[in-house]
């Protein structure tokens, strides 16, 4: 048993009619980028037009499975009623869309990908109760050597074990007596400045180590001898085959199927329609309501809104008293003197008693002083 990460199979090339037949004859597969008894050296890849594999998938063929699929997504996505937020108010449909978007395309991906994968009968793709154990021993060996040192090396799956690995899908290619275990990403971005796709890789090799034992005790009696790892990026970002990392658009390779990752990118086109028009019904939803509402507010601000009296001129009037007091006087007759003394009384009949100014200071809070 060997186990490493997955590489790409070349299949049969047109040009080379001899070399496809002695491939067939061998029944082995080159794998340039990993490790193991067919570990070789890379040769030059063919133009992705002369390479061909033994099967053939066209989108016409799973259209109406595939759109049962996306159906059912949406109405999954629909279905949830989010809690009230008091931050998002009524965004807070928009927000519970976008949440159940990424869940839900990552299972429409799990379950196109098994339907794809039919194409090819000698691949088998395991959904259901794939709770593979972390051993101990797998663990301790993964974190305390090198990856392509641990190529023959198989695990009993009883063993003590720290938690289990759920992977995404298990594809078995019976023909070869080759396992891929997968785990399906919408996007990687996420992973980018992070120690979790390590911490992923690393479950997943623990996991790869058991999983000759888990297969043949759990499912039939079915045999590999070899296992390998592959992280697929649903966004089709650049991959690294050599740390694990696939592009969806690759998997013609991974399942030997031509036409395999054209139907998931027609898959993924359909879907991303369906929901853009989703969130476009919400989020006209959400501007209306805010429309009326600012509406309201704007009729009740206006309402509320009355002339400002003149602010106090804490430095003193710019007029003088007299001044002021005729001001005044022109307001309340217009027909009255400038100057009419009956207006003012003497200085010296002022009350003494009436209140002095007093001088307010304005500025920052400072710590009162001693009494």
């Amino acid at each position: 048993m060997s186990t490493n990460t997955a590489s790409v199979p070349y299949g049969e090339v047109l040009n080379s009619l001899v070399n496809a037949s002695a491939s067939a004859m061998s029944g082995s597969r080159p794998r340039p980028f990993g490790f193991g008894r067919n570990a070789i050296a890379a040769p030059i890849r063919e133009p992705a037009a002369l390479r061909r594999h033994p099967h053939l998938v066209r989108f016409e063929d799973v259209e109406a499975d595939l759109d049962v699929l996306i159906d059912r997504a949406i109405t999954a996505i629909m279905d949830g009623e989010p809690a009230e937020d008091k931050i998002l108010g009524h965004y807070v449909h928009i927000a519970s869309l976008v949440r159940a978007v990424s869940f839900r395309e990552g299972k429409l991906l799990e379950y196109a990908f098994e339907r794809v994968a039919r194409a090819n009968p000698n691949v088998l793709v395991l959904m259901q109760s794939l709770k593979l154990p972390l051993v101990k021993a797998a663990l301790e060996a993964v974190s305390g050597n090198n990856w392509s040192s641990l190529d023959g090396i198989k695990l009993d799956c009883e063993s003590p074990a720290k938690g289990s690995y759920t992977p995404d899908l298990i594809v078995v290619n019976r023909a070869r007596h080759t396992a891929y275990i997968l785990d399906l990403k919408r996007s990687l971005a996420s992973y980018g400045d992070t120690s979790r796709l390590e911490e992923l890789k690393t479950k997943m090799m623990a996991a790869a180590m058991v999983l000759p034992d888990w297969l043949y005790k759990t499912q039939k009696r079915l045999m590999v001898d070899t296992v390998e790892v592959a992280i697929v990026d649903g966004a089709s970002r650049p991959s690294d085959h050599a740390t694990g990392i696939w592009a969806l658009s690759e998997i013609d390779d991974l399942l030997e199927i031509d036409g395999a990752a054209a139907c998931m990118a027609e898959l993924r086109r359909r879907f991303g329609a369906r929901v853009q028009q989703l969130l476009e019904v919400e989020a006209r939803k959400a501007i209306g309501v805010d429309e009326r509402i600012v509406e309201v507010v704007g009729d009740t601000e206006a309402a509320l809104i009355t002339p400002k009296p003149p602010r106090i001129n804490l430095n003193g009037p710019s007029r003088t008293f007299e001044e002021e007091m005729a001001a005044q006087s022109f307001d309340e007759d217009p027909l009255r003197g400038p100057w009419d003394e009956e207006r003012f009384e003497r200085v010296d009949t002022i009350d003494d008693d009436e209140p002095r100014p007093v001088f307010f200071r304005i500025g920052y809070a400072r710590r009162p002083g001693a009494l």
